[in-house]
């Protein structure tokens, strides 16, 4: 065919054909263009030369073959700019990242598991004690030095008036030169002190300021046998202090009339009641050891005491029915709830006006039966404000438990407290021991009078056997049934048990003895360094004096002298901060920009003038029955309540628990709640020994029985009294402290609740912040009021003080704190002051031999 090349021209093979087609260059892999940083590759001309030249299979082309095929040129490649290079990561296999996935998803839920198991195992191992708690940082007061003159001897006493207090001093006074305090007992080596000469000591009595000489009273004298031959020894005391001994940080001795010139040592105040003679003589059989010197003079006037064969209840009646003429006649007692019996008019034998209920065991027949009282002749006038027989007579009322171990110092604590209360008031008070039955399922003394009597010889030392009333939880229970519990404590403290019913018993117990009018209620574990009627009076009358106008504030404030000066400045400290109000933590963003404003928010409160009842009137008891105001807050002159009795009297500051840590603020049942009322009004006080009147227990009694009302013991009465316009009274005794606070941050401290009062806020001393107390002579948990009376009975604590110290100076002590103290300054010597608590005093006791008889000669032979 014309115009077509024939298939094989020139013998040309068929590959020579093929090779006329556009060959193809395999195109890089981008690593390479990747990897390189040049601007041309070499690739570049190789693209130019293998497309334009024959493969190695044309290697025979000819030159003809060749001028007739046309080649087809690749498009040359332009060099592109390459970037910065980039790793090239390799990819796993999906099944194997599946596995790595499901893997760490176990490994973190086993984390979890196992921490959330040693967590509770953590957890378990606290609540059972068996890993200790890392001890807490300590606090602020820890780094104030000990003040180290309180343990001061009789034999470096100065006059009050030359006395340079250790404590409180002013901020800018020069540091004390502690060696001062004792230069005039330093000997130029260790050596005995017992050469030093004494000072002699006084009959208490016969001091000025004591309560027989500035309220005197005329009444027949107290014996303690029924000859009245036996008198109790006076109590003695040492005129001056020892030198650089510390004032009172709170309170005032000088607002009760309490002596401050003067001081207590063991012998003269224990001496009377068995102290420093053995128990064949009939004492104690303790307290014959450390200095001596001069103890003989306690009985310089009246002989030693046989106590062995005393009976307290026999003393008390027969004191009282000695001077019946000054008070009010014995009303009838409560009658008894029973049944038929056919001999009704006969009385049961036995029975006296200090019996608590008809069912007790039977007294011995000597006992003095209300109408066996003959009241004697007064031998003097009738005291001034004794009109007729209408002086009211009190019941100190001691809390004990059958299960106390009575040791030679809770004797003659106890012995001093009846001596010194029944018989030299003149029968004005007595004395009851009532005792809780901790297992009255052993001991059933409900169901069988013998088993009552035995329970108290088996508990009670014999010369107190008959002034105890007992008591129990299942009593309590029976007489007060239908009070919701809100088992504030847990399930093994209830509503009736002795940690939070404790008043309850002493409300059944005023109902069951109307002869009293007024009610202390004592604890175990106080002691008193001064004479208790001396204490006890001057406090009623001081109380008795108190207007209304702004008490409630006052009571709700410690007393500072040192800081708030007189008890004048004090009480309009008091009302000026309650109406014009404190910046304190409830209100400390008040004013600044951006704070939420409440328009209901008065930083001031308003005073408490009359009761202050709940908000339901479903909630009151006898409500018209309560004082009421006879002026407005304002018009009133500080004159309504003065020459009124107080019908609760208490030790520390009665605040209140709103808003504030302590545990038990919430531990009140019985008052409506719901409908917005919230919960009533509250006043509680630390620790509960105080005074009641008969109207505020009554009232307690009927309401926790009616109502079904009942709060934490130590803040009832305060509430009740609170509720019904009662007057109630805090009083401000003098307190030491142990450590050198400053005395402005000590008074912040302690007043660092709402409007400057001791509570009512978050930041009160009550709660969380008690430990700033420990350091006081008054407080539940004292540390400092054990370790002073210990010391000051003459015994060694934590290896400091004891005999040795007493008797012999070591000068190579350097005196800067406790434990370097010289001594040898003799026996200690304290102040009138209230101490609590002190528990388990262990005196040296001397050993009881048996009674060996010695039969009698025969002169015959």
């Amino acid at each position: 065919m014309a115009g077509r090349l024939p298939w094989n021209i020139g013998g040309r093979s068929r590959h020579g054909r093929h090779a006329q087609l556009p060959l193809y260059e395999k195109p890089r892999t981008p690593s390479r263009e990747r990897l390189t940083n040049d601007s041309y590759d070499e690739s570049d001309y190789d693209e130019y030369s293998t497309t334009s030249s024959p493969g190695i299979g044309n290697s025979r082309q000819t030159s003809t073959t060749s001028s007739l095929a046309v080649p087809i040129l690749a498009k040359p490649r332009l060099p592109v700019p390459r970037g910065a290079g980039r790793p090239y990561f390799y990819r796993l296999p999906n099944k194997v990242v599946r596995y790595l996935c499901f893997g760490l998803v176990s490994f973190i839920v086993l984390l979890i598991l196992t921490l959330a198991r040693a967590s509770q195992m953590e957890n378990r191992a606290h609540a059972e004690g068996k890993i200790g708690k890392k001890p807490p940082a300590p606090h602020v007061w820890e780094a104030y030095p000990y003040l180290t003159r309180y343990y001061g001897g009789i034999r470096n006493l100065v006059p009050v008036a030359q006395n340079k207090p250790e404590y409180p001093r002013a901020e800018d006074e020069l540091p004390l030169d502690k060696l001062g305090f004792v230069q005039g007992i330093q000997a130029p080596e260790p050596s005995p002190a017992e050469s030093r000469s004494v000072p002699l000591s006084k009959e208490f009595s016969a001091h000025p300021q004591s309560i027989f000489k500035t309220a005197h009273e005329n009444f027949n004298e107290c014996f303690l046998d029924s000859e009245k031959k036996i008198r109790v020894p006076e109590i003695r005391y040492y005129d001056g202090k020892p030198n650089g001994f510390p004032d009172a940080v709170l309170g005032s001795s000088e607002l009760f009339g309490f002596p401050e010139d003067i001081c207590f040592e063991r012998y003269g105040r224990y001496s009377p009641y068995g102290l420093g003679y053995s128990a064949r003589s009939g004492g104690l059989g303790t307290g014959e050891h450390g200095d001596r010197d001069g103890f003989e003079s306690t009985w310089e006037k009246v002989p030693r005491v046989d106590w062995k064969s005393t009976n307290w209840a026999e003393i008390q009646r027969q004191c009282y029915a000695s001077n019946a003429a000054r008070y009010k006649p014995l009303p009838a007692r409560q009658p008894t709830p029973h049944g038929f019996f056919v001999d009704e008019g006969n009385a049961v034998k036995g029975l006296s006006a200090r019996d608590t209920t008809l069912d007790v065991p039977p007294q011995p027949s000597t006992a003095i039966s209300k109408t066996d009282i003959i009241a004697e002749p007064l031998t003097e006038d009738r005291p001034k404000g004794a009109k007729g027989n209408v002086l009211p007579r009190t019941a100190v009322v001691v809390r004990c438990w059958d299960e106390f171990f009575w040791k030679e110092e809770d004797v003659m604590n106890m012995r001093s407290l009846i001596a010194e209360l029944a018989l030299a008031s003149g029968g004005r008070y007595d004395v009851h021991l009532l005792v809780q039955v901790k297992n009255d399922a052993a001991n059933p003394i409900w169901a069988d009078s013998d088993t009552y009597k035995r329970r108290i010889e088996e508990s009670i030392p014999a010369e107190f056997r008959g002034i105890v009333t007992l008591w129990t939880e299942t009593q309590m229970l029976a007489l007060y049934q239908g009070i919701f519990d809100l088992w504030a404590r847990g399930p093994d403290l209830p509503v009736h048990g002795v940690y939070r019913g404790l008043q309850m018993a002493m409300q059944y117990f005023a109902y069951q003895h109307p002869e009293y009018d007024y009610f202390w209620q004592w604890e175990m574990d106080i002691r008193y360094t001064g004479h208790y009627y001396d204490l006890f009076s001057k406090m009623e009358k001081w109380t008795k004096e108190q207007p209304r106008k702004g008490l409630w504030e006052r009571n709700a404030r410690f007393y500072l002298p040192s800081v708030h000066g007189s008890w004048e400045d004090f009480k309009q400290m008091a009302r000026v901060q309650t109406e014009m109000g404190v910046k304190g933590t409830d209100n400390i963003w008040e004013g600044v920009p951006g704070a939420e404003k409440d328009p209901q928010r008065n930083r001031g409160d308003k005073p408490i003038w009359g009761p202050e009842r709940p908000k339901d009137p479903k909630d009151w008891y006898d409500a018209e029955n309560d004082p009421t105001p006879p002026t407005t807050y304002e018009k009133d002159k500080y004159v309504w309540g003065v020459g009124e009795e107080a019908d609760y009297i208490t030790f520390n500051p009665m605040f209140d628990p709103e808003h504030t840590s302590w545990g038990l603020a919430d531990d009140i049942t019985g008052y409506n709640e719901g409908d917005g009322n919230g919960k009533p009004p509250r006043r509680a006080n630390i620790i509960t020994a105080s005074r009641m009147s008969r109207r505020l227990l009554l009232t307690m009694h009927k309401e926790t029985a009616f109502l079904k009302h009942h709060a934490f013991p130590e803040m009832w009465p305060g509430s009740v009294a609170l509720h019904h316009g009662f007057k109630a009274v805090f009083v401000p005794h003098p307190l030491y402290v142990d450590r050198e606070w400053p005395t402005e941050i000590l008074a912040q401290t302690l007043n660092n609740g709402k409007n400057g009062a001791s509570g009512g806020s978050r930041t009160s001393v009550f709660g969380d912040r008690e430990h700033n107390l420990e350091g006081l002579t008054w407080f539940y948990r004292s540390a400092f009021s054990p370790r002073l009376y210990r010391r000051w009975l003459g015994l060694s604590v934590d290896n400091v003080g004891g005999e040795e110290f007493e008797l012999v100076v070591d000068e190579s002590k350097d005196g800067s704190n406790v434990g370097q103290m010289r001594g040898g300054e003799g026996r200690m010597c304290l102040p009138p002051m209230l101490v609590h608590p002190v528990k388990d005093v262990e005196l040296p006791v001397e050993e009881k031999l048996p009674e060996v008889t010695i039969p009698e000669s025969d002169p015959a032979a």
